[in-house]
């Protein structure tokens, strides 16, 4: 048995599971994660895409009661219907510019040094959404729950999430800070941002799991075995990590994950000019 492949799917899918929530890229993470573990090869992609149904189904099951809620009374309850609508709407840019740009973003911008130069913008950015989120006060009171989106609100997260097509920036990062910007509530925001993730995700993963299929990778017993154990560790590390930020956003801000940002970013490009780690590029 191979200890060390498998301690790589532990640290690999806990780093997914803690990230992919949190406004500071999990695709950014994994990509230098798996670059210093060196499981950056075609196995380890196709590890990353399979892992991160983990992720999504821990937001499943935090979110178990409103989901079948919605799936219940869809067909007699025009607010289900009206969700339903919001969450296609929010997901077809990125889904859209993903399917014709995908592989020429992968091709230029999945590096290390991209990634930690995206990291320090995003920071920026969410310094100046929480600056103006104190501004929409009057807005954001209008709007209570994901329940009280419009489609309209639903298109301008959308947009914002196209955002993410570029690693380091976070695709709940996009949509949260987004919908701030747009003058969604942080809770809203972050609420909406979870149930985002079910179908961008889950089709996303799909697809390139579909692509794996047609080209697959060799999967020998042991790299199934640390799939799995992958897999469970998306998922726990993921549900902890969603019911602590649905916690956390109630008192606080996202400031302090501008700040982890630019650190995070700031290291990587630090190491990268002199020279301490080898990055790939």
């Amino acid at each position: 048995m191979d200890l060390i492949l498998l301690l790589k799917a532990v640290i690999l899918g806990v780093v997914e599971g803690l990230t992919e929530f949190l406004p500071i890229s999990s695709t950014g993470h994994l990509i230098l994660v798996g670059d210093l573990l060196d499981f950056n090869d075609d196995r380890g992609k196709a590890f990353e895409v399979i892992i991160q149904f983990g992720a999504i189904l821990a937001v499943c099951w935090e979110f178990r009661q409103k989901l079948i809620k919605v799936v219940s009374s869809f067909s007699s309850s025009s607010e289900s219907r009206r969700f339903v609508l919001n969450l296609l709407i929010a997901s077809i840019p990125a889904m859209g510019l993903g399917f014709l740009f995908g592989k020429h973003i992968k091709a230029v911008l999945f590096s290390p040094i991209p990634v930690a130069s995206a990291f320090i913008v995003g920071a920026l950015i969410i310094f100046w959404a929480e600056r103006r989120q104190q501004n929409f006060a009057d807005v954001s009171n209008q709007i209570r729950s994901v329940d009280d989106l419009t489609p309209l609100d639903a298109l301008k997260v959308g947009l914002a999430q196209c955002a993410a097509l570029i690693p380091g920036t976070s695709r709940s990062g996009a949509t949260i800070i987004g919908g701030m910007l747009f003058g969604l509530p942080r809770a809203v925001a972050t609420e909406f941002s979870f149930f985002l993730a079910i179908p961008v995700i889950g089709g996303a993963t799909a697809y390139e799991l579909l692509k794996l299929w047609k080209a697959p990778v060799a999967f020998s017993g042991e790299f199934t075995l640390a799939i799995v154990i992958g897999f469970i560790a998306a998922f726990i590390s993921a549900f902890i990590c969603v019911r602590w930020l649905i916690h956390y956003v109630a008192h606080h801000n996202f400031i302090p994950f501008a700040w982890y940002r630019i650190a995070f970013g700031v290291l990587v490009l630090f190491t990268s000019y002199t020279g301490l780690i080898a990055w790939s590029h």
